[in-house]
């Protein structure tokens, strides 16, 4: 195996681990690898990571339905609200300089970070 797929392959498992554990893992694990490790730009690897997190987050889903974990009613609730904001934020995304999404998306965790830990 090239070590270009085992990168890819240690991506992935990362992605569906946090996935699993967490709820997380494309815009966390998958986003900023393909930016550090293959050198995407930040449309590229969101739209990679959103390709690669449908199936990751339909297993995951299943997965927690089976423990009894998932209520399809408030996800909905969730979702679809959510189809709008994916509209208007992929807008937003090609209207801005990439590096301001960078900029923007670090703050994002970091102040995620700050808030789970404190």
């Amino acid at each position: 195996m090239s070590a270009r797929l085992l990168r890819l392959a240690v991506i992935g498992s990362l992605a569906g681990a946090f996935s699993g554990l967490f709820g997380v893992g494309g815009g966390t694990i998958v986003v900023p690898l393909l930016i550090l490790w293959f050198g995407y730009e930040e449309r590229e690897a969101t739209g990679t990571s959103l390709a690669a997190i449908v199936i990751i987050a339909g297993l995951a889903a299943a997965t927690h339905g089976l423990y009894g974990n998932v209520h399809p009613g408030k996800g909905l609730i969730v979702a679809i609200p959510a189809l709008a904001g994916v509209l208007a934020g992929i807008a937003l995304q090609q209207r801005i300089a990439q590096r301001l999404v960078s900029a923007a998306f670090a703050l994002l965790l970091v102040v995620s970070a700050a808030i789970l830990i404190f």
